[in-house]
């Protein structure tokens, strides 16, 4: 169902965004691959068309600039241009503050890339969609789109937002067949909070010991069970969590 359908997946540098791309390959989808390391797509664009045989476009791109997402997406080679799948992945998270004593550009790196970069790539792609009467967006939230912690309040909003935005995406597309849904994973061991702790791999490492985590293969495959649903069918949202995480704010501290 999903070969040579074209699925851009944005952040396909790492974690989520790469497994998606790999899990996408695997069933012969042909492969729009976006993030800003592109040492890091041409690595995945070659290891995915050995492995899996299937064509890949890379596109060295930060979400959070407006003009250059555009002119990417308006610049793609017509054999590139109808896109089937957008996969909204690309996001993060800066510090874990209270809200009166965070980094204030911390704030707008979160705002720019979580809900921004969603807003710029789903407003490129999506009229595409609509015209061609089909297409499918698949949104990655997260359980802090649902729940809030203590620290993590900015992040939390622009998640929260995503969901919002999602929701409205629904609305405004009904009566057209572009599907939009929305894959809101708990905790999963990514580059996250090593990101979110800028650098710091001891205490972005503490984040994962008290039990185990989701792996991005993981959230990769809720992904593929969207995206690969027949046309008269939309998974409108799936919540995925670990076994040990009952929420934000209760887990059973196992260890790994």
């Amino acid at each position: 169902m999903l070969k040579n359908k074209i699925a851009l997946i944005t952040g396909a540098s790492a974690g989520i965004g790469r497994a998606c791309a790999r899990v996408f390959a695997r069933e012969g989808s042909r492969l729009i691959l976006a993030a800003r390391r592109l040492n890091r797509l041409l690595e995945l664009s070659k290891e995915v068309s050995d492995e899996f045989g299937v064509d890949c476009h890379v596109l060295e791109l930060d979400v959070r600039d407006r003009e250059a997402v555009e002119a990417a997406i308006s610049g793609l080679p017509p054999a590139w241009k109808e896109i089937d799948i957008l996969v909204n992945n690309a996001g993060l998270s800066r510090g874990l503050d209270k809200v009166h004593e965070g980094e204030p550009s911390g704030y707008d790196e979160m705002i720019d890339t979580n809900l921004k970069g969603l807003l710029w790539m789903s407003r490129a792609v999506i009229p595409g969609m609509v015209k061609r009467d089909k297409g499918h967006v698949i949104n990655i939230g997260s359980i802090a789109g649902r729940q809030v912690y203590p620290g993590g309040s900015v992040y939390c909003a622009t998640k929260h937002a995503v969901r919002a935005v999602t929701e409205g995406m629904r609305l405004d597309l009904n009566g057209t067949r572009v599907r939009v849904s929305s894959v809101d994973p708990g905790m999963v061991e990514t580059e996250f909070s090593l990101v979110r702790f800028r650098g710091d791999k001891e205490r972005a490492g503490r984040v994962y010991r008290d039990f185990p985590p989701l792996e991005p293969e993981d959230v990769a495959e809720a992904v593929l069970f969207c995206a690969a649903r027949p046309p008269h069918v939309n998974v409108q949202e799936i919540l995925l969590m670990p076994t040990d995480q009952a929420s934000v704010h209760i887990s059973y501290k196992r260890g790994r």
